[in-house]
C-alpha cells in the first residue's frame, strides 16, 4: 500500500510540476505527502483525547476512565486551539503535492474546523441539558452496561467509576451554566424543561435494585472472583448513594423550581440572544449547504404538496372513501396494524423484514459491512421520550451496530411504517453507511468516525426509497408508511424553519404536522420538541436525500445503459461522510470517467 501511495504521489507531482523540476524536488514532495498523513493522524489522536466518549464509542478503550468537563473555560480554550491549529497546519500543504484522496481529506478537515470554530460565536453551553440530545442521556446509556462502555473486566468497572467523577463535575457545571443563561435570557422553553424532569427524577431513587447506575453490579461477568465482586459492589454502592443520587437530586431540584420558573414561553431559538445568527449557523452545520431558512421553508411546502398527492393515490388504492386527514386517523388507529401483545413481537417483525430483503440486497450493493447487526428494544429509562435510532458498532467490529426501537406499549405499536424504518435506521441505511465508513482502511482515522448529518441522514432517507427494489412495500400500507416517513422529513423543513425563524409556536407546529401526516399526536409532540431542542438538525434528512436522488438521476441520464446502481452506491458510500458539495463533485468526476 505504501508503494502505491508513493507512486500516486509521484504521478501527481510530475503532472503538476514544470519540466525543469529536479528529482530532489519531486522527492521532497513525496516526503511532504507523508507529513500530510501525519497531520491527519495527529488530528484524529488529539481529537480522541478531547472527546474520549468518541473513542469509547469506536471501541478504542484507551480513555474509558476519562470524561473532561466540556463546559469548563479551560476545555473550551483547548478545543478552540485544536481546531485553529490544525486548520493552519493542513493549509501549509498545497493541493498539487497531495493525492486525490488526500485533497478530499484536506477539504473535509477544513470544513470540520471552520464549522466548529464558527460555533464558538454562540452560547450553546448555556443550555447544556435538554430532553433529547445532551450528556445526561448518553451517560445513562453507558451506565446501563448495554452501550459502548465495556463492563467485562475489573479494570472496566473501575474505569467507569473514574469516568463518573468527570460526569459529576459536568453536572455541577451544567447547573452553573443554566444560571448564567437565566441572567442573559438564554434558557430552554418550559415545555422542554418539564420533559427533562422525570428523566432526572428517575435517578434519584435510593433503591439500588432499581437504579440504572447499579445495573453493571447486577450483571457481573461469571469469571469475577467473589472478592472482586464484593469490592466493586461496595464501591458502586458508595458512589451511587453518596455522589450520584445527591447530584441528581440537586439538579432536579434546581430545574424543577428556579429553572422551570425562568423557562421561556416561546418555542424558537430566535427568541434568544444571537438566536437568528445561530440558526443560520445551524442550517449550514446540518445541511452542509448555504441555503437560507426561507429557501428551505418553501422547498418543504413544495415537497409536502407532492407527497400528499402520492398519499391520495394509496388511499384510493385501499378503497378508503373519506378524506386524507381522516385516512391518517384511520391508519393511526387501525387495530389490524397493531397486531402485537409484547415487545419481542415487534423486534421479531424487524428481523423478518431483514430476511425478506436479503435476496435483493446483492443486486443493489457491492459493498456490504462486516460489522454484526442487532435489533433491540430501547432501554426503559429513556423509552418514553426516545425515537427509534441506530448506535454504531465498534471500529474493530466486535460490538455490533444496534437498531434501538422504543416499545412503551406493544399493544398500541403500529407497524405501518416498519419497513421504511428498518431501511432507514438499519439496512441499508445507517448500518451500511456507518459500518462501511468505519471499516474502510483507505480512509484516514479521523474520517472513519466523522458525521455530517446531511450526508448520513440523507443517505438513510434515500435508503427508504429503495424498498420496492429490495422486495418490500408490497403491502400498500407499508408503502404508505414510507410516504409517511418521507412526509415526516418534508414537514421538518416547514416546521423547523417555522419555529425558529417565523415565530411558529410549538402548538402551531404540532397542528401542522397532525394535518399532514399519519403519526400519532404523542409522537408528533415528541418530534416537535426535538426540533426545539436542537435547531436545524431536522433539516438535514430531506436536504441530503434530495441531493443523492438528484445525483442518481443525473448519473442515470448521463450514463444510460452504462449506469450501474451498485457502482453508484459504491461511489456514494466509499468516501464516508462528506459535505454535500464534495459528494456532488465526486459523482460528477465518476460520471465523466465513464462517459
Amino acid at each position: 500500500m505504501k508503494k502505491l501511495i508513493a507512486i500516486a504521489c509521484i504521478l501527481v507531482c510530475l503532472s503538476a510540476c514544470k519540466d525543469d523540476k529536479q528529482p530532489a524536488e519531486i522527492m521532497s514532495n513525496i516526503e511532504t505527502n507523508k507529513d500530510f498523513d501525519k497531520v491527519l493522524k495527529a488530528y484524529h489522536e488529539d481529537g480522541l483525547k478531547l472527546n474520549p466518549l468518541t473513542a469509547t464509542a469506536a471501541g478504542d478503550n484507551r480513555y474509558n476512565d476519562q470524561l473532561p468537563n466540556v463546559l469548563s473555560e479551560d476545555y473550551q480554550k483547548r478545543l478552540k486551539a485544536y481546531y485553529s491549529s490544525y486548520k493552519d497546519k493542513i493549509n501549509t500543504f498545497d493541493d498539487s503535492v497531495l493525492t486525490e484522496s488526500q485533497q478530499l481529506s484536506k477539504a473535509v478537515l477544513n470544513w470540520d474546523c471552520d464549522i466548529n470554530l464558527e460555533g464558538f460565536e454562540f452560547n450553546e453551553d448555556l443550555t447544556p441539558i435538554n430532553q433529547m440530545w445532551t450528556l445526561q442521556l448518553s451517560v445513562g446509556q453507558l451506565a446501563s452496561g448495554a452501550s459502548s462502555q465495556p463492563f467485562k473486566t475489573v479494570e472496566d468497572y473501575n474505569n467507569w467509576l473514574k469516568r463518573l467523577d468527570g460526569y459529576l463535575e459536568w453536572m455541577n457545571s451544567a447547573e452553573e451554566k443554566m444560571k448564567e443563561g437565566i441572567a442573559v435570557g438564554h434558557v430552554l422553553p418550559k415545555s422542554l424543561i418539564v420533559k427533562v424532569l422525570p428523566q432526572l427524577e428517575a435517578l434519584t431513587t435510593t433503591n439500588l435494585d432499581e437504579h440504572l447506575f447499579f445495573t453493571p453490579v447486577r450483571n457481573f461477568p461469571d469469571n469475577f472472583s467473589e472478592e472482586d465482586k464484593t469490592k466493586l459492589t461496595e464501591a458502586y454502592e458508595a458512589k451511587i448513594k453518596n455522589e450520584i443520587i445527591p447530584a441528581y437530586t440537586k439538579l432536579h431540584q434546581f430545574m424543577s423550581t428556579i429553572y422551570l420558573d425562568a423557562g421561556r414561553e416561546s418555542s424558537g431559538i430566535s427568541d434568544t440572544p444571537k438566536g437568528e445568527a445561530y440558526y443560520d449557523h445551524q442550517i449550514k452545520k446540518y445541511t452542509t449547504t448555504n441555503m437560507t431558512a426561507d429557501e428551505i421553508h418553501q422547498l418543504g411546502l413544495k415537497e409536502v404538496a407532492r407527497i400528499l398527492s402520492e398519499m391520495e393515490n394509496v388511499k384510493q388504492q385501499v378503497g378508503y372513501e373519506g378524506d386524507l386527514i381522516s385516512f391518517f386517523d384511520y391508519v393511526r388507529n387501525n387495530k389490524v396494524l397493531m397486531p402485537y401483545e409484547n415487545a419481542d413481537d415487534v423486534i421479531d417483525n424487524f428481523n423478518k423484514i431483514h430476511e425478506t430483503m436479503k435476496p435483493q440486497i446483492e443486486k443493489l450493493f457491492d459493498l456490504k459491512p462486516k460489522t454484526p447487526f442487532e435489533v433491540r428494544r430501547t432501554e426503559a429509562f429513556r423509552e418514553a421520550s426516545a425515537s427509534a435510532e441506530y448506535n454504531p458498532g465498534s471500529l474493530d467490529g466486535t460490538r455490533p451496530g444496534i437498531f434501538y426501537t422504543p416499545v412503551p406499549d406493544a399493544s398500541k405499536y403500529n407497524v405501518f411504517s416498519d419497513e421504511a424504518l428498518f431501511l432507514h435506521e438499519a439496512i441499508p441505511g445507517h448500518h451500511y453507511q456507518i459500518s462501511l465508513q468505519q471499516e474502510n482502511k483507505q480512509l484516514p482515522d479521523f474520517r472513519k468516525t466523522l458525521w455530517y448529518s446531511a450526508y448520513g441522514e440523507g443517505w438513510a432517507l434515500y435508503s427508504e426509497s429503495l424498498g420496492k427494489e429490495l422486495g418490500l412495500y408490497t403491502d400498500p400500507y407499508q408503502y404508505f408508511g414510507m410516504l409517511g416517513m418521507e412526509m415526516h422529513r418534508a414537514i421538518r423543513l416547514v416546521v423547523d424553519t417555522g419555529i425558529h425563524t417565523k415565530g411558529w409556536s410549538r402548538e402551531k407546529a404540532i397542528k401542522y404536522s397532525l394535518a399532514n401526516e399519519a403519526e400519532s399526536a404523542a409522537s408528533i409532540t415528541s418530534e416537535i420538541e426535538r426540533y426545539m431542542a436542537n435547531p436545524g438538525q431536522a433539516l438535514s434528512y430531506k436536504i441530503g436525500q434530495l441531493k443523492i436522488l438528484e445525483l442518481r438521476a443525473k448519473a442515470e441520464k448521463a450514463l444510460g445503459d452504462k449506469f450501474n446502481v451498485a457502482q453508484f452506491h459504491n461511489q456514494v458510500l466509499d468516501s464516508g461522510c462528506i459535505p454535500l458539495a464534495l459528494l456532488e463533485t465526486k459523482i460528477d468526476n465518476w460520471i465523466a470517467s465513464i462517459e
